[in-house]
């Protein structure tokens, strides 16, 4: 069974403002995906999976996250070479190809990336294929005929569904703790080939429907005060927040 693992890389939100200048920022591979990749490799290691493929979409910047997940344990690596800013259906569709071109039995990815939040390419990435999809999960457990038992968390609680491969499936934070990635094993992979794809090589020609116009950090907050009382809370509110 070969698995494919879509991965995006993103800001380290520690490394500083996220509306300077590219080059500047400190970029490390998406919380969600490393879950996804860690299920992958794990599954890998108990001999239900034979391959583990990661994908990723990107400028050539981005290979020092893809040889992080190569240090994590995965076969082998692609890169789509692609220095725009992409949105999930953009992503969804160049996927799509590569999904096409790589014929995996599953597909494992993050639920969602911690830049933008969107949570969108799983869901749009299963029905482009017209594939089963099983998101936000927190457990996963391999049946016999290519069926696969997930659990995900739901705000009514936990649900288990059954779906049959092939099939898209969303990480949730639960699934798993990602190993430490040592650095005799990142040195190892910085030896490993990155095969690296256009979109021209894939025949897809698609366009983003969205666009971001800037971004900026919050305003930062003001110091605290204490109150002596209910009161003067909202006299405060009224007064000096014009709030009410």
């Amino acid at each position: 069974m070969k698995v494919l693992v879509p991965f995006k890389r993103v800001q380290d939100v520690a490394s500083g403002d996220p509306s300077g200048a590219s080059e500047a920022r400190q970029w490390i591979v998406n919380p969600f995906d490393q879950i996804a990749v860690e299920e992958a490799v794990r599954a890998r290691e108990r001999g239900v999976a034979d391959e583990v493929v990661g994908v990723t979409i990107g400028p050539a910047t981005a290979d020092e996250q893809v040889r992080a997940v190569l240090a994590m344990g995965v076969n082998r690596a692609v890169r789509v070479d692609d220095n725009r800013e992409i949105d999930p259906y953009t992503v969804a569709r160049i996927l799509v190809a590569v999904a096409k071109r790589e014929g995996p039995d599953l597909i494992l990815m993050g639920k969602q990336a911690v830049d933008d939040d969107a949570g969108q390419v799983g869901q749009m990435l299963a029905g482009l294929l017209n594939w089963p999809q099983a998101t936000f999960v927190c457990r996963v457990e391999f049946l016999a005929d290519k069926r696969l038992k997930c659990t995900r968390e739901t705000d009514a609680g936990l649900e288990v569904i059954i779906v049959r491969l092939p099939a898209v499936v969303t990480a949730d934070l639960r699934l798993n703790e990602p190993r430490y990635v040592s650095l005799p094993g990142l040195m190892k992979a910085r030896r490993l080939a990155i095969e690296v794809l256009t979109c021209e090589q894939l025949d897809v020609n698609v366009q983003p429907r969205t666009r971001i116009l800037a971004s900026a950090p919050g305003p930062k907050r003001s110091a605290g005060v204490r109150l002596e009382s209910v009161e003067e809370l909202f006299a405060r509110l009224r007064q000096h927040d014009k709030v009410m």
